[in-house]
């Protein structure tokens, strides 16, 4: 299987029938350039310009950013993973347990414990 694109913006742009201008005009932007260049890697959209692509393709900022997403996932796997053996070397602290059981999760690929609880 091949990598995912880092973004896939132009992709549900171009099924939903929409061209730049009119995505432009939804994001609350004046131009389709902004938007040609968010879906060429030229410029990465504020958080709240994500979330109106959410709403607009009723997709997730991960499906959306689906390359963007593995890599960021993978980053911060790796750094839980250092910190979870940081922690573990370190004076053992009341809190210490409970950290240790959300970087576990995080490196498995598991729900936070602590989102769990909720």
């Amino acid at each position: 299987m091949s990598a995912p694109l880092e973004s896939y913006l132009r992709t549900y742009r171009k099924r939903s029938g929409f061209s730049q201008d009119e995505v432009a005009f939804l994001l609350g932007s004046t131009s389709g350039a902004k938007v040609s260049r968010y879906e060429w890697l030229a410029r990465q959209p504020t958080l709240p310009t994500v979330f109106a692509y959410e709403v607009i393709f009723r997709t997730p900022a991960r499906d959306l950013f689906a390359g963007l997403y593995q890599k960021v996932e993978k980053e911060t796997i790796s750094r839980a993973r250092l910190l979870a053996r940081k922690l573990a070397q370190a004076r053992a602290r009341r809190t210490t347990p409970r950290k240790l059981a959300v970087l576990e999760s995080l490196s498995s690929g598991l729900a936070s414990p602590q989102l769990e609880q909720r």
